[in-house]
């Protein structure tokens, strides 16, 4: 199958990043590789606003690093751009042109709209989200977007971020005093003043969904300490009273303390806190919901944008989701999956389970359709749990994380007392009646997978009828599906167990 591999390079403010995705084909992409290093290039910025030549060393190393992996791995497309440190330099085109000489990179410098659209892009493409705000604080700049219906409306870029405001208030420990940080607070608000949208929107009470490294660390923290069952911080939930927590707490910490906080990385223990305040401050200033992690911002839509240039937004984050995940798993049968797709939506519309689990229900049984047999990659036997484990951990954009591991377990269901001990890890992600969920949408998918047994999909579709002690199944068939029948057989007494209903096939 073709492949092409594409490298983006995020020359930041705090930190520089390469990232290299895989292009398989036309409809799977990957991260191969990954890599950051701090630079602190806000910090490089003296008095006059100029960055001095001769402080680049360290960066010029580093891109050249950068430039070397993406040609060992066969990258064919570089991506480098720069955000606020750069951007905003008094000495802006002599520092790039410096820089692309030193490292043979065309270097493209952001706008800070270009800057928050592109983080608005990659963010959009992997959460199932309507309305909010996009907030992401970088080194030396903090991009706020309001979206409606997944459209972008306004965006502002803010001249300060972590790196810019821990120089102006913090000492060289990380420590912020409480004058500091009322000071701080203050030119947040005096910058947010300053746009009118923002106050015209402060009573709809959207989602914050943050960006960038200080709120990834603060969900690392907190999910550190709350020993969550997910190594995952992409869409992860912190509420407003669990960020007010942190707060409270971190700046309360000394320096040498606070660089042992389980989940904060040494590279960001010392602007933690004025990240912390920028982020608090814009949550309430908008009189925002709630908190949402987003794992992916201006470094994914580079690639969206690059790659698919005329429509870098998905319509529906789940479905593409899906599609690139079963993309990358070749050797699943396409045809039966989505045959199988098709006979557990009838399975579950006939049933009316709508009615009982809601329409939501409906989706994630399409998803465990379709990935339910990705586990045979790793190895056959047993793939149900290599399956739970691949989806599990694989990232399923447009679900959270409870849905993820409710796809997982549907996907890989058994048995009751199977699934339970694949549940047992996860249980304080889960609701109380999603045992009786999983159990039932586990037994469609069974008999589904059963009424396409051979792969070859002789049964066309099919009309179930409920009645009180059995289930009626009237099959429509291009040919004798004498393989399905004896599987449905093999099947009966399970469906039984999980519906109180025994089969009954008329063909």
């Amino acid at each position: 199958m073709n492949s092409k591999h594409t490298g983006i390079i995020d020359i930041g403010s705090n930190s520089i990043r390469l990232v290299i995705y895989e292009q398989i084909g036309p409809n799977a992409h990957r991260v191969i590789d990954e890599s950051k290093h701090p630079a602190r290039l806000s910090e490089k910025v003296n008095a006059e606003g100029i960055i001095p030549l001769d402080s680049l060393e360290p960066v010029i190393r580093i891109l050249k690093d950068f430039r070397l992996l993406c040609r060992v791995q066969g990258v064919e497309t570089i991506r480098a751009v720069a955000t606020a440190a750069i951007r905003n330099a008094a000495n802006r085109d002599q520092v790039t042109q410096y820089l692309e000489q030193q490292v043979g990179l065309v270097i493209e410098v952001l706008s800070g709209e270009e800057e928050a659209r592109l983080g608005f892009v990659g963010m959009i493409n992997t959460i199932d989200v309507q309305d909010g705000f996009v907030v992401d604080i970088g080194g030396g700049s903090t991009e706020v977007s309001l979206f409606v219906n997944r459209q972008l409306l306004h965006s502002v870029s803010l001249p300060f971020g972590a790196v810019n405001m821990a120089k102006q208030y913090s000492d060289q420990a990380g420590n912020v005093s409480k004058e500091n940080a009322a000071q701080l607070c203050r030119k947040v608000q005096q910058a947010l003043d300053a746009e009118p949208w923002l106050r015209s929107q402060r009573n709809q009470s959207l989602p914050l969904i943050g960006l960038g490294g200080t709120i990834r660390s603060l969900c690392k923290i907190d999910q550190k300490q709350r020993k969550y069952a997910l190594d995952t911080a992409h869409n992860y939930v912190i509420p407003a009273e669990r960020m007010s927590q942190l707060l409270e707490w971190l700046p309360s910490l000394p320096a040498d303390k606070r660089k042992k906080v389980d989940g904060l990385s040494n590279d960001r223990a010392d602007i933690i806190i004025p990240g912390l305040h920028i982020l608090h401050t814009v949550f309430a200033y908008i009189r925002a919901s709630h908190y949402v992690v987003s794992g992916a911002g201006i470094r994914d839509g580079l690639f969206f944008e690059t790659e698919y240039p005329e429509a870098p937004i998905c319509p529906d984050v789940l479905r593409y989701s899906v599609r690139n995940l079963l993309a990358l798993h070749p050797s699943v049968p396409i045809e039966h999956v989505e045959h199988v797709q098709k006979l557990a939506t009838k399975l579950f519309d006939d049933l009316q389970l709508g009615h009982s689990y809601g329409l939501r229900a409906r989706r994630f049984l399409q998803t465990a359709a379709l990935l339910y047999r990705i586990g045979v990659t790793v190895h056959y036997y047993s793939y149900y749990k290599h399956t739970f484990y691949l989806m599990a951990h694989a990232r399923i954009d447009g679900l959270s994380h409870r849905e993820i591991i409710l796809c997982a377990l549907i996907a890989a269901f058994k048995s009751k007392s199977r699934n339970r001990q694949l549940m047992q890890p996860y249980k304080d992600l889960l609701n109380e009646t999603d045992q009786e969920l999983i159990e039932k949408l586990g037994a469609v998918l069974h008999l589904a997978i059963a009424l396409d047994r051979s792969e070859t999909q002789p049964v066309q579709d099919i009309v179930a009828t409920a009645k009180p002690q059995s289930l009626h199944l009237q099959l429509d068939y291009k040919q004798e599906p004498l393989i399905e029948l004896r599987e449905l057989e093999r099947i009966s007494k399970d469906f039984h167990k999980t519906f109180g209903l025994r089969l009954k096939v008329s063909t």
